[in-house]
């Protein structure tokens, strides 16, 4: 896992989770993921500090790679490379 804040990760999809919390940001990663493709890149936004647990589990739970996390004035971002569909 990256956790430079030099350059941030190309995306191919955004997720913004602001003001949910437990378990729905990880919900609506789940039914994000479904639609894209093995290999590319999900940012997700949330502001639940939970998520700082969850989804290192989410990514290790369905094999997907956790490339950068970082903490951003109150917000939390990820960015997830899909593993296998």
């Amino acid at each position: 896992m990256v956790d430079s804040a030099d350059s941030l990760p190309s995306c191919h999809a955004e997720l913004d989770t602001t003001g949910l919390y437990c378990p729905e940001p990880i919900m609506l990663m789940h039914n994000k993921v479904r639609d894209m493709k093995s290999g590319e890149v999900l940012k997700v936004i949330a502001s639940d500090p939970a998520t700082t647990r969850d989804v290192p589990k989410f990514c290790g739970f369905l094999g997907h790679a956790l490339l950068h996390q970082r903490e951003e004035d109150g917000h939390y971002l990820y960015f997830i490379r899909l593993g296998h569909s």
